[in-house]
């Protein structure tokens, strides 16, 4: 361990951070609102990372707030068909010109509505079942919910004027890849994969009628859209979905063009068989978990997860659950670990590990890609 920063604070900030140049003080500017009203704005001058958006001043929670832990299944989940839409974005809404804010133009009663059966609301995107009689698995086959969530972000831009005005929106799909259904009321509950080329034909027809209903409402008539597919996990599932289709929307178009399919994947180590692709990956961080388990053996498990962007990984995120007692202890097995991530993994990962007890976090270790040196945090 070579140097010792303060991160924790940042860290769940980072997707949201700014890269436009850092300015002397926080800039003033006016907001157009749904009611052409002007809202005064800040743009704050704290430039956490280059990578990523700047959120304004006051922030404005999503008018859908809340409805994604209703839909997605799991946590991995909640977070990726946000976190994954927000990096999507970012090929088309530059950060260097686009501000960050939650989406303001699809409330929850709206994306309710959309999320239905058509045979439960005028504008359901799920296919209809009869009204009457029990769900069976044929009819699981043949109407299963496919759409589970609409996630909106809006991105704003700064006129010659003095003011900040939508510039453009994402809009991500995430659709079930598993659909789970009940034969009777409060009965055992029933799974019904959906294939993969179901999921890619359902999301592209939903999404050009979502498109087409946006171009219908106010301040969504002419802004550029981004869409993305998401598909979500199974409910047992301990890695998040991914994006793996998006489409552009031209000013004023009303349909998706474009569509470019997406190869991302999230992957978890240790594999008990590691295909080749994994394989190198897999055999460093063996090692890793092997030398931490030859000198500490008071853990449960280690657990790695991938990120993999056109089968090349770009970040490995481990988790170590500890039993240690004592801040000594905690602090020589950070210092031995941090040795360890230093000598088993590429120069070229983004390596994050985390280790945590039943008192909550301990400490955490980010090696940053081409660095050498790691920042380390233990929590007092």
């Amino acid at each position: 361990m070579k140097r010792i920063r303060w991160i924790p604070a940042i860290i769940s900030l980072t997707l949201l951070a700014g890269c436009i140049p850092s300015l002397s003080k926080d800039t003033k500017v006016n907001t157009e609102t749904e009611k052409s009203k002007e809202e005064a704005t800040i743009i704050p001058s704290m430039q956490i990372s280059d990578q990523y958006y700047r959120t304004l001043l006051p922030y404005q929670e999503s008018m859908s707030r809340g409805l994604v832990v209703s839909n997605i299944y799991s946590k991995y989940d909640v977070k990726e068909v946000e976190s994954g839409l927000l990096r999507l974005s970012q090929r088309t809404f530059s950060p260097d010109d686009y501000f960050f804010q939650e989406g303001q133009m699809l409330d929850a009663e709206v994306l309710s509505s959309w999320l239905a059966r058509s045979s439960q609301t005028k504008g359901g995107l799920n296919p209809s079942r009869p009204k009457e009689g029990n769900m069976t698995a044929e009819l699981a086959k043949k109407a299963p919910i496919y759409l589970a969530h609409i996630v909106e972000q809006n991105y704003l831009v700064k006129s010659d004027k003095n003011e900040v005005k939508l510039g453009g929106v994402s809009i991500g799909l995430a659709m079930n890849s598993t659909y789970y259904y009940q034969k009777e009321d409060f009965g055992a509950t029933y799974e019904e994969p959906i294939p993969q080329a179901v999921i890619v034909e359902q999301g592209k027809k939903m999404a050009n009628e979502i498109v087409k209903r946006m171009r219908t409402m106010k301040g969504l008539e002419k802004v550029p859209i981004t869409v993305g597919l998401f598909r979500q996990e199974s409910r047992n599932s301990i890695v998040p979905g991914t994006y793996f289709a998006s489409g552009q929307v031209g000013e004023g178009k009303a349909s998706v063009s474009d569509w470019t399919d997406i190869n991302e994947e999230f992957v978890l180590f240790p594999q008990p068989v590691s295909e080749e692709k994994y394989r190198e990956v897999g055999q460093s961080f063996n090692k890793f978990k092997q030398d931490v388990e030859e000198y500490f053996s008071n853990f449960t498990s280690i657990v790695g997860t991938g990120f993999y962007q056109d089968d090349h990984i770009k970040k490995m995120t481990i988790d170590i659950p500890i039993q240690f007692y004592g801040t000594a202890e905690i602090i020589g097995f950070t210092q031995y670990m941090t040795g360890l991530v230093m000598e088993h993994f590429p120069a070229s990962m983004h390596v994050e590990v985390s280790v945590t007890s039943i008192n909550g976090p301990e400490a955490l270790v980010i090696k940053e890609a081409d660095e050498k040196e790691p920042y380390v945090h233990i929590y007092d």
